[in-house]
C-alpha cells in the first residue's frame, strides 16, 4: 500500500510540532519561514531543490525495497 504525503504537509506538521512541544516562539519561526522565502529567490534554488528531491528518491528507493 502506498501512501503519498506532500512535502510541505510533513514540513508544516514538523513546524507545528517544533513550536508546540520545544516551546520556539512564534515570531522565531516567522523569521525561519520568510528566511525559507527569499532564500527560494536566490540562486541557491535549484541546489536546495535538486538536493531535496534526491533525498526524497532515496527515502521512496529505501523503502521500496
Amino acid at each position: 500500500m502506498n501512501v503519498t504525503l506532500p512535502l510541505v504537509f510533513v514540513l508544516g506538521v514538523g513546524a507545528w510540532a517544533v513550536v508546540r512541544f520545544l516551546n520556539i516562539r512564534i515570531w522565531v519561526a516567522v523569521v525561519i519561514g520568510l528566511f525559507g522565502f527569499y532564500l527560494a529567490n536566490t540562486f541557491l534554488a535549484p541546489i536546495i531543490d535538486g538536493t531535496t528531491r534526491s533525498g526524497v528518491d532515496v527515502i521512496n528507493t529505501t523503502q521500496q525495497k
